[in-house]
């Protein structure tokens, strides 16, 4: 009998630390600096892009630091529905699309910031972009704090030139 219970007690803990180290997996995942540009891009497939709606800031605040959120939001609601500083998708630089190997790379992390680098081919022109993160308040994962764009300009800068 008392083999019986520490085999169950056992098979307990095995099993619930084998749960708690999937959700610490997911998580971890789903905060990660390129998980978190990654669903950023397929949200913006889905035609659910942050960018250039009105309805809700929290949906910036998902993904950009607070800074960065507050300047796409003010040129959102500033352009109402027309071109504003943003004059095309931010996630690919271009006005006009026909992207292809679209590829999200893997984070690297120096000085608690990451850097994750984006690159596809637009009309069968290869591009890079590169997305600059900082940890975000607690428990809050990864933010963008800038995208850089291969033509030397980057979203921050483009959004202050626009204000």
């Amino acid at each position: 009998m008392k083999i019986l219970k520490s085999t169950i007690l056992l098979a307990a803990l095995l099993l619930g630390s084998n749960q708690w180290a999937h959700s610490a997996a997911k998580v971890t995942k789903q905060t990660s600096p390129d998980a978190l540009v990654s669903e950023l891009y397929r949200q913006s497939g889905r035609k659910h892009s942050p960018f250039f709606q009105t309805k809700s800031r929290t949906l910036l605040d998902k993904y950009f630091e607070k800074h960065l959120a507050g300047l796409i939001w003010k040129d959102a609601i500033r352009s109402k529905g027309e071109v504003g500083a943003i004059d095309g998708d931010p996630l690919y630089n271009a006005q006009d699309m026909d992207i292809k190997n679209l590829a999200v790379h893997k984070a690297s992390y120096a000085n608690r910031q990451a850097e994750v680098k984006v690159s596809f081919e637009n009309f069968g022109k290869k591009e890079e972009i590169v997305f600059l993160l900082t940890p975000g308040p607690r428990a809050a994962g990864w933010k963008i704090a800038n995208i850089k764009y291969n033509d030397g300009t980057d979203l921050l800068g483009i959004l202050k030139a626009g204000a």
